[in-house]
């Protein structure tokens, strides 16, 4: 196996962080949960976290997980940095609904929930959609930090999402390559999830297997409650029109799609699919580049078998699930029918959504699609990660009656094969 070199610009930051510790610029990371408890209280200068619904069970096991991971310094930091923000983030949302208990009345209309594995298209889908103004989404920097401060100017969550996205890239510039992003773009839910220590965003970033075992058999549904909460909140901070409905993307739903559909029992779902065998070798180098900025020892083989078991898991339950919904309710997209016609594949999604689409919108969709910033340099085979194709369709046969081997000659070549490759987010 051969995946890309740890990028040089870790080993810097490696050895900076130890001094900025020393020099009391940064707190050293500390994961012990009473002390982490005490940080957040001292900075909110708040002191109700609100009921526990089974989140604090969620971060004990995550912090368990966390101390038998293999992580370096900047693993260590984002850990801390990353679970003491949510933290505070709790305590500033139960003071804000406290204060403004209209917030919680506020009503949600039914969302549209775009469904599909990492690497499915589900990025490009969700931008390409939220050019329509008759749906509103996240940004990156509500994505990240949903609870808004409302006593200050410039909101101070965007300079820090842009600064997370320049660190992360400098420290491993294949980020930008995989899943190239920005403060304003729309984005995923991943801290709206994160809220509640849950999601495979958490898990992708380190090697936490028994944190990853407890979010595929605790009950998710807390977690949506919350979750639509923090949507009310970021509806009622920005003065959307409640009437609007959320364009919802999360590679985390095919795992908890009953949990979901019944806080929006109404909801519409577009399940996108890609050959299994670039989906899987994508799938893997995204999560390799992301664990490879917090520690010194990935293993590629470990990632291989993780992640083709999570996306096993996923497509049983987005199968099942999906069998129990009429066709007014889901649509499928699949990948390699929007890399060769996505005009079409767009028309065809808006006339199942009785939705019309003007000029104006296509254009802009347009403008989007040319400025759309490809995943140049991004390289992934499947033996990279000692997978096989033989070996992605046994798993995915064994574990869904519904899979099929991919058709798709081109696209599962590429994950065989070395190559660039030419998907888009």
């Amino acid at each position: 196996m051969t995946p890309p070199p740890r990028p040089a610009a870790l080993r810097i930051a490696e050895r900076l962080l130890p001094k900025l510790w020393s020099a009391g610029v940064l707190p050293p990371p500390d994961l012990d949960e009473d002390r982490l408890f005490r940080q957040a209280r001292r900075a909110a200068k708040l002191d109700d976290f609100g009921p526990d619904d089974g989140w604090r069970g969620n971060l004990s096991v995550l912090l368990g997980a966390l101390r038998d991971a293999p992580m370096n310094a900047i693993g260590r930091t984002i850990a801390h940095g990353s679970i003491l923000k949510v933290l505070v983030d709790r305590l500033r949302a139960e003071a804000l609904f406290a204060a403004h208990p209209e917030i919680r009345a506020r009503p949600l209309a039914p969302p549209l929930v775009i469904c599909g594995q990492m690497r499915s298209g589900t990025t490009r889908l969700q931008r390409l959609l939220a050019c329509d103004d008759r749906f509103v989404h996240l940004r990156l920097f509500e994505a990240l930090s949903p609870v808004p401060n409302p006593h200050t100017g410039r909101d101070p969550r965007i300079r820090w999402a842009g600064f997370g996205v320049r660190f992360l890239n400098w420290a491993n510039p294949g980020n930008a390559a995989a899943h190239p992003t920005g403060p304003m773009e729309p984005d995923e839910e991943t801290g709206l999830l994160e809220h509640s220590f849950w999601g495979a965003q958490i898990e992708a970033q380190r090697r936490i297997p028994a944190f990853a075992r407890h979010c595929e058999t605790a009950d998710p549904l807390p977690v949506y409650r919350r979750f639509a909460d923090l949507l009310r909140l970021t509806g009622s901070f920005r003065g959307d029109d409640p009437k609007l409905p959320w364009l919802l993307k999360s590679p985390q739903y095919l795992q908890d799609l009953p949990a979901l559909s019944g806080i929006f029992p109404n909801a519409r779902f577009i399940f996108m699919t890609r050959a299994p065998e670039a989906l899987v070798a994508s799938g893997c180098s995204l999560v390799w580049n992301q664990m490879v900025v917090q520690s010194d020892t990935v293993d590629p083989a470990w990632i291989g078998r993780e992640w083709l078991h999570k996306t096993a898991l996923r497509q049983t339950r987005a199968d099942a699930f999906r069998l129990t919904l009429p066709d007014a309710c889901a649509f499928s997209l699949d990948f390699a029918d929007m890399e060769q016609d996505w005009r079409g594949s767009i028309r065809s999604l808006y006339d199942w959504l009785d939705l019309p689409i003007g000029e104006a919108l296509l254009a802009r969709m347009d403008g989007y699609m040319a400025h759309e910033r490809r995943h140049v340099g991004h390289r992934y085979k499947l033996a990279d990660f000692g997978l096989t194709r033989e070996a992605v369709t046994s798993a995915l046969a064994a574990s869904s009656p519904a899979y099929r081997p991919s058709s798709t000659a081109a696209d599962a070549a590429a994950a065989v094969t070395s190559g660039a490759a030419s998907e888009r987010p």
